[in-house]
Protein backbone atom coordinates (compact mmCIF):
# COMPACT_ATOMS: atom_id res chain seq x y z
CA UNK A 1 0.00 0.00 0.00
CA UNK A 2 1.14 3.50 -0.76
CA UNK A 3 0.63 6.66 1.22
CA UNK A 4 -1.07 9.48 -0.64
CA UNK A 5 -0.40 13.09 0.30
CA UNK A 6 -2.81 15.93 -0.39
CA UNK A 7 -1.36 19.39 0.02
CA UNK A 8 -2.94 22.81 -0.12
CA UNK A 9 -2.08 26.31 0.96
CA UNK A 10 -4.47 28.34 3.09
CA UNK A 11 -4.11 32.05 3.75
CA UNK A 12 -6.29 34.11 6.10
CA UNK A 13 -6.62 37.81 6.78
CA UNK A 14 -8.60 39.43 9.54
CA UNK A 15 -9.61 37.83 12.79
CA UNK A 16 -12.34 35.50 13.93
CA UNK A 17 -15.59 35.38 12.04
CA UNK A 18 -14.83 38.67 10.29
CA UNK A 19 -11.80 37.26 8.49
CA UNK A 20 -11.59 35.91 4.97
CA UNK A 21 -9.34 33.31 3.50
CA UNK A 22 -8.28 31.53 0.40
CA UNK A 23 -7.49 27.88 -0.24
CA UNK A 24 -5.14 27.06 -3.11
CA UNK A 25 -4.73 23.51 -4.39
CA UNK A 26 -3.04 22.31 -7.56
CA UNK A 27 -6.29 22.64 -9.52
CA UNK A 28 -8.59 24.88 -7.51
CA UNK A 29 -8.82 28.20 -5.69
CA UNK A 30 -11.59 28.72 -3.13
CA UNK A 31 -12.57 31.81 -1.21
CA UNK A 32 -13.29 31.04 2.42
CA UNK A 33 -15.09 32.78 5.28
CA UNK A 34 -17.47 32.04 8.10
CA UNK A 35 -21.09 31.78 6.92
CA UNK A 36 -23.39 34.76 7.47
CA UNK A 37 -25.58 32.54 9.67
CA UNK A 38 -22.61 32.28 12.06
CA UNK A 39 -21.79 36.00 11.99
CA UNK A 40 -19.25 35.82 9.19
CA UNK A 41 -18.97 37.51 5.82
CA UNK A 42 -20.53 34.64 3.87
CA UNK A 43 -17.96 34.94 1.06
CA UNK A 44 -17.17 31.79 -0.86
CA UNK A 45 -17.39 28.51 1.01
CA UNK A 46 -16.80 27.76 4.67
CA UNK A 47 -15.32 24.94 6.75
CA UNK A 48 -18.77 23.54 7.50
CA UNK A 49 -19.64 23.22 3.80
CA UNK A 50 -16.23 21.74 3.09
CA UNK A 51 -16.73 19.00 5.68
CA UNK A 52 -20.19 18.14 4.31
CA UNK A 53 -18.74 18.22 0.77
CA UNK A 54 -15.90 15.88 1.72
CA UNK A 55 -18.25 13.32 3.29
CA UNK A 56 -20.85 13.50 0.51
CA UNK A 57 -18.35 13.31 -2.34
CA UNK A 58 -16.66 10.30 -0.72
CA UNK A 59 -20.08 8.68 -0.21
CA UNK A 60 -21.09 9.37 -3.83
CA UNK A 61 -17.89 7.81 -5.19
CA UNK A 62 -18.35 4.79 -2.93
CA UNK A 63 -21.99 4.41 -4.00
CA UNK A 64 -21.00 4.58 -7.66
CA UNK A 65 -18.53 1.74 -7.15
CA UNK A 66 -20.98 -0.38 -5.15
CA UNK A 67 -23.67 0.05 -7.81
CA UNK A 68 -21.21 -0.92 -10.55
CA UNK A 69 -20.09 -4.05 -8.70
CA UNK A 70 -23.73 -4.99 -8.02
CA UNK A 71 -24.48 -4.52 -11.73
CA UNK A 72 -27.43 -2.30 -10.92
CA UNK A 73 -28.52 0.00 -13.71
CA UNK A 74 -27.61 3.65 -13.17
CA UNK A 75 -27.05 6.52 -15.58
CA UNK A 76 -26.07 9.12 -12.99
CA UNK A 77 -26.32 9.97 -9.31
CA UNK A 78 -27.43 13.02 -7.37
CA UNK A 79 -26.74 13.22 -3.65
CA UNK A 80 -28.26 15.85 -1.40
CA UNK A 81 -26.20 16.35 1.75
CA UNK A 82 -27.18 18.18 4.91
CA UNK A 83 -24.90 19.00 7.80
CA UNK A 84 -26.29 20.16 11.14
CA UNK A 85 -24.28 22.26 13.57
CA UNK A 86 -25.67 22.43 17.08
CA UNK A 87 -24.84 24.52 20.15
CA UNK A 88 -23.96 27.70 18.25
CA UNK A 89 -22.40 30.00 19.32
CA UNK A 90 -21.31 28.90 22.80
CA UNK A 91 -20.24 25.33 22.03
CA UNK A 92 -20.77 24.76 18.32
CA UNK A 93 -20.17 21.26 16.99
CA UNK A 94 -21.32 19.09 14.13
CA UNK A 95 -24.19 16.90 15.27
CA UNK A 96 -25.22 15.19 12.05
CA UNK A 97 -24.46 14.70 8.36
CA UNK A 98 -27.12 13.06 6.19
CA UNK A 99 -26.57 12.01 2.57
CA UNK A 100 -29.68 11.31 0.50
CA UNK A 101 -28.99 9.67 -2.87
CA UNK A 102 -31.09 9.67 -6.03
CA UNK A 103 -30.30 7.17 -8.78
CA UNK A 104 -31.22 8.29 -12.29
CA UNK A 105 -31.69 5.70 -15.00
CA UNK A 106 -32.20 2.98 -12.41
CA UNK A 107 -34.69 0.13 -12.07
CA UNK A 108 -37.29 1.03 -9.40
CA UNK A 109 -38.39 -2.64 -9.25
CA UNK A 110 -35.00 -3.38 -7.61
CA UNK A 111 -35.42 -0.84 -4.79
CA UNK A 112 -34.23 -3.29 -2.11
CA UNK A 113 -30.95 -3.85 -3.95
CA UNK A 114 -30.38 -0.09 -4.26
CA UNK A 115 -31.05 0.33 -0.54
CA UNK A 116 -28.48 -2.35 0.26
CA UNK A 117 -26.00 -0.60 -2.04
CA UNK A 118 -26.66 2.75 -0.31
CA UNK A 119 -25.93 1.18 3.09
CA UNK A 120 -22.79 -0.53 1.80
CA UNK A 121 -21.52 2.78 0.39
CA UNK A 122 -22.00 4.38 3.81
CA UNK A 123 -19.68 1.78 5.31
CA UNK A 124 -17.10 2.18 2.52
CA UNK A 125 -16.80 5.97 2.73
CA UNK A 126 -13.57 6.32 4.69
CA UNK A 127 -14.01 10.07 5.18
CA UNK A 128 -17.41 9.52 6.81
CA UNK A 129 -15.82 6.90 9.05
CA UNK A 130 -13.30 9.49 10.32
CA UNK A 131 -16.05 11.55 11.95
CA UNK A 132 -16.09 11.32 15.73
CA UNK A 133 -18.71 9.00 17.21
CA UNK A 134 -20.80 11.94 18.45
CA UNK A 135 -21.47 13.04 14.84
CA UNK A 136 -24.32 11.03 13.34
CA UNK A 137 -23.47 10.04 9.75
CA UNK A 138 -26.62 8.73 8.09
CA UNK A 139 -28.06 7.76 4.71
CA UNK A 140 -31.53 9.11 3.95
CA UNK A 141 -34.10 7.27 1.84
CA UNK A 142 -32.70 6.38 -1.57
CA UNK A 143 -34.83 7.34 -4.54
CA UNK A 144 -34.56 5.34 -7.76
CA UNK A 145 -35.84 6.95 -10.98
CA UNK A 146 -36.10 5.15 -14.28
CA UNK A 147 -35.68 8.38 -16.27
CA UNK A 148 -32.90 10.93 -16.47
CA UNK A 149 -34.70 13.94 -14.94
CA UNK A 150 -32.55 15.23 -12.09
CA UNK A 151 -34.10 15.87 -8.71
CA UNK A 152 -34.78 19.45 -7.73
CA UNK A 153 -32.01 20.27 -5.34
CA UNK A 154 -31.86 23.68 -3.75
CA UNK A 155 -29.15 25.42 -1.85
CA UNK A 156 -29.64 26.93 1.61
CA UNK A 157 -31.11 30.08 0.04
CA UNK A 158 -33.67 28.14 -2.03
CA UNK A 159 -31.83 28.66 -5.32
CA UNK A 160 -31.64 25.72 -7.74
CA UNK A 161 -28.32 23.96 -7.51
CA UNK A 162 -26.10 23.19 -10.48
CA UNK A 163 -26.73 19.80 -12.11
CA UNK A 164 -24.43 18.05 -14.51
CA UNK A 165 -25.31 14.57 -15.73
CA UNK A 166 -22.50 12.05 -15.69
Amino acid sequence: MSDLDFELQLSWSGTGREGVGRIDTDDLVLELSAPESMGGRGVGTNPEELLVSAVSSCYTAALSGVLRRARLPVRSLAVKATGTVTGFPASARFARIVVTPTVLGGDPARQDEYEAAADAAHDRCFIGRTLTPDVAYEVGAIEVRAGDEPPTLEDADGRPSVWRAA
